[in-house]
């Protein structure tokens, strides 16, 4: 199981998909249920019932839903459509999204003005380790896959290389971003960027260092053998940028290097020691 490459979607999740990109794609609506409930949203299918939806309720829902943002300057990396950046919209006092797939960019940008949020920057680029260009594939069934990392890349091409889509995009640093004095620094840091995490971390050491933003971070790999070795190297560079509360959300666990591969899947809550 070790080597083995995870299947990120399943039948149920690609049938659904298609429903809602083929037959709902351009529908408009204000959502009924969730942590959105009561905004608006282009596509998709949270316009139906929970009783047939079914109850979205997860640990990561249950976390967002707990959490304070209020008065906050929020960082969402890898918004996808925006639907958490609308949660974040909601409450934070300022909002930067992050989403370099052009497809995702611009339905993020028309849900967020479907909402009138006007405290928002999204940003069309992708962020990383060092500035460069990269080739982002992606699924056009499953545009929040799309992914920079090679072994997604070619697990995706294995599968359904006849579909796929690809396209250059700009990749910089998130301390460039927070450099250039054109937003305030972040107080939180949502990241979910299929695998590409420790190198967003790694861009943004700097700021990590001098604002402590609190950190949520999606694990992700595309066998458990690289999942485990993500976990280790993300918790190692944690510790060494002075975050020392590090929770695995599934768990409720405090994740150390002793035991960073019980975090392998799913989702990492950080805090930093902030210096009196």
């Amino acid at each position: 199981m070790v080597g083995q490459s995870f299947h990120h979607y399943s039948l149920k999740h690609r049938a659904i998909a298609w429903i809602s990109q083929n037959l709902f794609r351009a529908n408009v609506y204000t959502v009924g249920h969730g942590l959105n409930k009561g905004l608006k949203r282009k596509g998709g299918l949270g316009f139906l019932p929970e009783f047939l939806a079914g109850s979205s309720e997860t640990e990561e829902t249950r976390f967002w839903s707990t959490l304070d943002l209020r008065g906050k300057v929020v960082f969402d990396v890898g918004a996808f459509e925006g639907i958490l950046s609308c949660f974040f919209a909601r409450q934070a006092k300022y909002l930067v999204c992050f989403e370099p797939n052009p497809v995702n960019h611009e339905r993020l940008v028309a849900n967020l003005r479907l909402n009138n949020f006007n405290h928002v920057t999204p940003r069309r680029i992708g962020l990383g380790s060092r500035p460069d260009s990269f080739t982002m594939v992606w699924d056009p069934l499953i545009p929040g896959g799309a992914s920079l990392e090679k072994s997604n890349q070619d697990g995706m091409r294995a599968a359904h290389a006849s579909r796929l889509r690809s396209e250059t995009i700009q990749v910089v640093t998130l301390d460039s971003e927070c450099e250039s004095g054109s937003f305030p620094p972040p107080d939180f840091i949502k990241v979910d960027v299929e695998g590409l995490e420790l190198e967003v971390l790694k861009g943004a050491a700097a700021t990590l260092l001098k604002h402590h933003p609190d950190l949520f971070l999606e694990m992700h790999g595309e066998t458990m053998s690289e999942k485990l070795q993500k976990v280790a190297a993300i918790v190692e560079f944690l510790i060494h940028h002075g975050y020392n509360s590090i929770v695995h959300l599934e768990s409720g666990l405090t994740i150390d290097p002793a035991n960073a591969q019980l975090a392998a899947r799913g989702h990492l809550y950080c805090k930093a020691a902030v210096p009196a």
